[in-house]
């Protein structure tokens, strides 16, 4: 599959060729899917509370008398039955687990999987080079506009500040506009957006990294350090 490559300007300047059989061959929507899910529930802190009447800020004294009035007969506005007031069943469990695991190389061939489909949906542009002289939002959304992008966008920049730093700095307040690291480029982020937007250089690499070993090789000779590229 050879993918155009576009410059800063919106020209296309040259292709870039990827081989579909090393990332999958043919879309998996059942592995996509489960690799999704897992992402997605890791990102939950089970952290949800509630507060009874007992927990809510406010005072305690009593709303008006309690006979005469020939309305019901209330306590204080904390009642779980008035605006403002404690959660009859209010949840107090201390973390609940969402975590869920799948191993490291589905999961890898999964995000490779994912990169297949936004190919094929030619969603995925390919930059020479995603550097810029100095940092001015101006000229990223300018970027933007000469590649047509008209939706929400996955930017994927080098983990090297040197080389990002004005980069990030200029596309970090755009809206509908998301920045990751490339080489923690994954499913869920690839979904959740309709473009990917990756320099060439940073697309070689995250093909050949760690991600690349879907295999035994994953175990027996692992690249990079621990967890990196999962």
């Amino acid at each position: 599959m050879d993918v155009p490559v576009y410059n800063m300007q919106g020209a296309e300047v040259g292709t870039f060729t990827i081989n579909e059989a090393d990332l999958g061959g043919v879309v998996n929507p059942l592995l996509i899917k489960q690799a999704y899910v897992r992402y997605h529930a890791n990102l939950r802190q089970g952290s949800a509370r509630t507060r009874n009447r007992h927990a809510v800020h406010g005072s305690t004294r009593k709303m008006y008398k309690q006979k005469g009035t020939g309305r019901a007969r209330h306590g204080n506005k904390k009642a779980v039955q008035l605006r403002g007031g404690g959660h009859a069943h209010a949840k107090t469990r201390t973390r609940e687990a969402f975590r869920q695991d799948m191993p490291k190389k589905m999961r890898r061939k999964a995000n490779r999987n994912a990169l297949l489909a936004k190919l094929v949906d030619q969603e995925v542009k390919v930059i020479d080079s995603l550097e810029m002289s100095k940092p001015e939002t101006r000229g990223f959304v300018a970027f933007l506009r000469a590649l047509k992008i008209d939706r929400r966008a996955l930017v994927a920049l080098s983990a090297d500040r040197t080389k990002s730093g004005n980069a990030r700095l200029s596309a970090r307040n755009i809206d509908d506009v998301t920045l990751c690291r490339s080489d923690q480029l994954t499913c869920f982020e690839m979904l959740n957006h309709r473009y990917l937007i990756i320099a060439r250089d940073d697309l070689q690499a995250w093909l050949e990294g760690p991600s690349s070993q879907i295999n035994k090789s994953a175990r027996t000779s692992p690249m990079g350090r621990k967890g990196e590229g999962s």
